[in-house]
């Protein structure tokens, strides 16, 4: 039989949690019977726990100005980013906005070519005067057909 399941062993991250919790009960049974160890024993652990801390310090400090993380990603450039890539970040904004105003002068001028066409068409057209002051001649430029629906 063949077996598509094969199990390779733990993975780093099931490696890194079995190793943090094998710390978590040291430390808890080194903490509870902290008062019953010798002096000797208690001096040495704290040397010890100094070491290790001194060993992390110099391992943080030597990864750090070369790698920077990101989201889980690593960015090799390391160090701030400058003022081009602040201002490119920026671009797309600015590239909104212009579009918009863009979007807007546009909108403005086919209405106003819109009333000019409409002026246009009731100055060519013979009507009396007193069809302007009627309160219907709206109405009647709004339907379909009619001089102002165009």
């Amino acid at each position: 039989m063949n077996h598509s399941n094969v199990v390779t062993g733990p993975t780093r991250l099931d490696r890194q949690s079995l190793e943090d919790r094998f710390a978590l009960r040291v430390a808890a049974a080194l903490s509870t019977h902290v008062d019953s160890l010798p002096g000797d024993v208690t001096e040495r652990l704290r040397f010890a726990r100094e070491q290790a801390l001194a060993r992390a310090r110099q391992a943080a400090t030597r990864t750090a100005p070369s790698t920077a993380r990101l989201g889980g990603g690593v960015l090799a450039w390391g160090g701030e980013p400058g003022w081009g890539w602040r201002l490119a970040t920026l671009a797309p904004l600015f590239a909104l906005v212009a579009g918009l105003v863009l979007i807007q002068i546009q909108h403005d001028d086919d209405q106003i070519s819109a009333a000019a066409e409409v002026d246009a068409a009731l100055l060519a057209d013979d009507l009396p005067p007193a069809a302007y002051t009627d309160a219907g001649f709206a109405e009647f430029l709004r339907l379909p057909g009619s001089v102002g629906s165009n």
